[in-house]
């Protein structure tokens, strides 16, 4: 095996880590846009719902993200040196994000008296857990567009870290990543509310998410026009991405029409695999670019051993990893 098959097997790795961060986590920022827009006779009712649907398995989700650091850190170590500088604003105000999220998560979870701290913390939970995925999709639009490289010597401080991901290209990504996960997280509460009220209540909200994704796909395709050219020609004109788009564009119709029928299974497989698409067409458009415009998968990849090496544990891990999330979700979500 070379070392360009190697470096592409773990980058392949990091893309399926990244998609399962997104189905995972994803829905639980997105349980959290929904306590802040709790409304209402339900609304206590909703959030409970939210609690009780997040409670078991946030800490677990995160074990997707913790991959794809350690990974890229490891075998692209140019590639993560680029993105942690470039990007050091909104990816420390994201860590901080979520470490405010889970914080106030559990502080509100285990105050035994609803007061004032308690709806304190509950606000916390909410504004984390929408303002993370915007600062997520900020990252990805920077490094779409093409702007995560180092800045010309001479270059003032707003020029080189903070106007690269201050584009409305990677804020309209942003939007479109809060309002995508918004969509999740209200199909997957469908099918975990336990009473037909509640599933009523985020069916509503999700075909309402769902339209608001149009939209903000919509924007964020004439952004890309003009602040991200690169990704622009390889979502339109990259024969490699067609193919995602067209699916995509079939599961965002099977969402949709699942929910209008109430076939609530049938709704979260389609909504996931909408999203699994929008990951996958990225990195097509993208490709073979680890960061546009310059920076590819092969050239950023560590010596051979490295990827070897990394391989080899990624095999050992997984033998421990599947079968205790297996074991994990069964026991809490196996209704």
């Amino acid at each position: 095996m070379s070392r360009s098959i190697e470096a592409m097997l773990i980058a392949g790795v990091i893309l399926i880590a990244l998609n399962g961060y997104m189905l995972l986590a994803g829905a639980d920022f997105g349980g959290g846009v929904w306590d802040l827009l709790a409304s209402g006779q339900r609304r206590d009712r909703q959030r409970e719902l939210i609690a009780t649907a997040i409670g078991p398995v946030w800490e677990a989700n995160h074990v997707w993200l913790i991959l794809v650091v350690v990974l890229l850190f490891t075998c692209f170590p140019i590639a993560f040196s680029r993105v942690a500088v470039g990007l050091h604003i909104p990816l420390t105000l994201m860590v901080l994000g979520i470490v405010l999220r889970g914080s106030a998560f559990i502080f509100r979870s285990y105050d035994t008296h609803h007061d004032v701290a308690q709806r304190r913390w509950g606000r916390t939970f909410s504004i984390a857990s929408l303002l993370t995925p915007f600062l997520l999709g900020v990252c990805v639009g920077a490094i779409a567009s093409g702007r995560v490289r180092p800045p010309p010597a001479g270059t003032d401080f707003l020029a080189g870290y903070v106007s690269p991901w201050l584009t409305p290209f990677a804020l309209s990504l942003g939007l479109f990543t809060v309002v995508l996960f918004a969509f999740l997280a209200a199909v997957y509460l469908t099918i975990e509310a336990d009473s037909e009220s509640l599933k009523e209540d985020f069916r509503t909200r999700a075909l309402v998410a769902g339209g608001l994704c149009f939209v903000a796909a919509v924007l964020t395709l004439l952004t890309a026009l003009r602040d991200a050219p690169l990704m622009q020609e390889g979502l339109l004109g990259s024969t490699r991405a067609i193919p995602i788009h067209l699916l995509t564009g079939a599961f965002a119709v099977t969402a949709l029409s699942a929910l209008w029928k109430r076939r609530w299974h049938l709704a979260r497989f389609a909504t996931a695999a909408q999203l699994s698409c929008i990951i996958w067409g990225w990195a097509a458009a993208q490709y073979p670019y680890l960061l546009p415009p310059d920076l590819t998968i092969k050239d950023a990849a560590a010596p051979r051993i490295t990827l070897q090496l990394t391989l080899a544990a990624l095999v050992l891990g997984a033998a421990v990893l599947f079968p205790s999330l297996r074991y994990l979700f069964r026991v809490f979500k196996s209704k």
